[in-house]
This record gives C-alpha cells, sequence and structure tokens, in this order.
C-alpha cells in the first residue's frame, strides 16, 4: 500500500533506539540443555548467540520501557509532546489490556493514547505504516513506535528447531511530520496471507487448549502450547516474499537496487538475508544483519538493527533505506525512505 499524503505531510523517523537485556544465551549453553551444536545452528540459521530477559519481573513492557526511555533521554524529547504509542509485540503482559497503554504510562507520556499491534515478525512495518497515516492525516505530530518481544517466555527449550533462534529485545522509534515529500517514509507495502498460519503458529486462548496447566493434566506429552515451525515452508515463501515486496518498493519509488544505501531485513534466518543480498546484487555495506549476537527478536529485530546501522554510521542522513520483513500470518512487508 501507498500512504496518501494529500496534505502534503510525510512521516519521518526521526530517532531510533534499541535494547537487549544482559544476559547472553549463547550456542554452547544451547548445547547443555537440548540435542544441538554450536556448527549445527550457525550453518542453517548465522545465530552464535541471543539476549534472554531470565527475569520474570522483566516482561515484555519492561524491555519496550527500556528502549522508550533510552530514546527520550537519547533526544532529550519531553514525552507529554507524544500523541500515540504503538506496541507491536507477540507476546503482550496481557491478554486483555494494551501493553502500549501501560508503557505509555510508565514513560511519563500522560498525553498520548496507545494500543497493541501483533504481526509477528512484521508488526514493526505494521505500525510505521499505521503511525504514518496518523501523522499524515494532519491529526497527530508525534508518535512513539516500538517493536518489543520476550521470546523465552514462550519458547519451548526441548525444541531444537525453534529454541535456538529467538532471543529477547525491544526497539524503538520517534515518527514525526516531515514536509519535504522527497524525504521521509516514501511508501509501505504490506501484505497478509492466512493459508499457511499453522506453519508458523502459537495456538491462543480461543481454542480453549491455551493454558499449559490444562494440557498436562490431560496429555502431558501434547506441546502445541508452544511456537510451532515448519522450517522448510517458512524459508522458501520468505525468500519469494521477500524478493516481492522489495521489488514493489524500488518501482514504485523509481529505484534501482543500486540505489540502495542500506537494506535493513528482519532478522529472521542469515540464510535468507544472504539470498536477498544475492538476488538484488547488493555488497555487504549495504545489508545490515546483527542476527549473529541477537537471533530473531521478532517485532524488536529491525528497529534494533535500524538504530545500529545508525549509530555505526552505515546510515546517514539523506541515505536511501529499504527495511523489510516477513512473518507468521503470513505477514510480509517493506518500508521505503530517505533518512
Amino acid at each position: 500500500m501507498k500512504s496518501i499524503n494529500s496534505k502534503g505531510i510525510q512521516a519521518a523517523i526521526t530517532a531510533v533506539s534499541g535494547y537487549v537485556p544482559s544476559e547472553i544465551l549463547s550456542n554452547s549453553d544451547l548445547e547443555q540443555m537440548v540435542d544441538t551444536n554450536d556448527e549445527w545452528i550457525v550453518s542453517r540459521t548465522g545465530i552464535k548467540e541471543r539476549r534472554i530477559a531470565r527475569n520474570p519481573l522483566e516482561p515484555t513492557s519492561f524491555l519496550a520501557i527500556q528502549a522508550a526511555n533510552q530514546l527520550l533521554q537519547k533526544k532529550n524529547i519531553d514525552p507529554l509532546t507524544i500523541d500515540l504509542v504503538l506496541v507491536a509485540t507477540v507476546t503482550p503482559d496481557m491478554g486483555v489490556a494494551a501493553t502500549a497503554a501501560y508503557v505509555a504510562t510508565q514513560i511519563g507520556a500522560h498525553n498520548a493514547f496507545g494500543f497493541d499491534l501483533q504481526a509477528a515478525c512484521s508488526g514493526f512495518l505494521y505500525g510505521m505504516s499505521t503511525a504514518s497515516m496518523y501523522i499524515e492525516s494532519g491529526r497527530y505530530k508525534k508518535v512513539l513506535l516500538i517493536g518489543a518481544d520476550k521470546m523465552s517466555s514462550i519458547v519451548d527449550y526441548t525444541d531444537r528447531t525453534t529454541c535456538i533462534i529467538f532471543g529477547d529485545g525491544a526497539g524503538a522509534a520517534i515518527l514525526t511530520r516531515e514536509t519535504n515529500m522527497e524525504r521521509g517514509i516514501l511508501s509501505s507495502h504490506i501484505y497478509s496471507e492466512g493459508s499457511y498460519a499453522e506453519e508458523l503458529s502459537l495456538i491462543g486462548p480461543s481454542t480453549n487448549r491455551w493454558v499449559p496447566e490444562i494440557i498436562s493434566a490431560n496429555d502431558p506429552d501434547d506441546l502445541s502450547y508452544y511456537p510451532y515451525m515448519n522450517g522448510q515452508v517458512v524459508f522458501k515463501h520468505a525468500v519469494v516474499r521477500f524478493s516481492e515486496v522489495i521489488n514493489e518498493g524500488l518501482q514504485k519509488n523509481n529505484w534501482q537496487a543500486s540505489d540502495i544505501d542500506m537494506l535493513v531485513p528482519h532478522q529472521a534466518n542469515l540464510r535468507i538475508s544472504q539470498f536477498i543480498q544475492k538476488k538484488f546484487g547488493l555488497s555487504d555495506d549495504q545489508v545490515y544483519n546483527n542476527i549473529m549476537r541477537y537471533g530473531n527478536t521478532t517485532a524488536a529485530s529491525i528497529p534494533i538493527a535500524l538504530t545500529e546501522a545508525w549509530e555505526e554510521g552505515k546510515i546517514e542522513e539523506g541515505s536511501k533505506v529499504v527495511l523489510a520483513a516477513f512473518g507468521s500470518g503470513f505477514t510480509w512487508g517493506s518500508s521505503i525512505m530517505v533518512w
């Protein structure tokens, strides 16, 4: 989808920040927990370690608050100037109360309303599109968008196909008005397809099979309340959808692959990123990957990577940046921007 800028207003990311817990869960640690080894994990995913928020008193909201406060302090932003707080997550603190509302209160954004978005690994891009439309409508000036997930709270650490992949983290971005229509978020392209939902999924409460204690009492071997992933199917669809949605964004803005200063893909699997890099003929300097350090942090992966690319000087003012993601649902999308 392409946002309509009838008011001559465009949204732009003007600040980013990322947060990961201090505790490292390395591949050697996982070797002691499940039937796997460092060579097997790295060859299939590119991941060497991931960060884990083991403390039960540090839920997803804790991670989101850390990322948000770092951003506010770094850019000296008054939280009272924030109009809206969005949190993209698949691991909310509660099922019936928005994590975003709690985060907004805790960071002092008392003039903002908040709600959560659930689009799995594409959540941050869905959030960018949503935030952009609020800004481009002319109604709001400043939106705080956070991607945050505590995947360790839902992962089965006896399943080597999933526990090696995920880590915990949060990334935050401030989106504001930009009147120069050649800068900011030029276009967003987001999609979903529900036919393959069960290939990467976690059952929910309306199935009446969600509470682990109930399932365990009836069938101790039933692990359906943990995430399930059919890796081969997900990989096959991911590389196709990544390519399609990046191409769509480039064509919409009359860009060539050579115009890209930085592609920041969702950090799902290093092999997917490498496939896309090769397909578009991009150099190592044009693609940012940090999955080897953090694993797949779901909705947090793009803002964390974007933050690091910015802090390392790999994205500068005026850089042409492409963000792309693919996740459960299936969901996928891209965002084209001039930094």
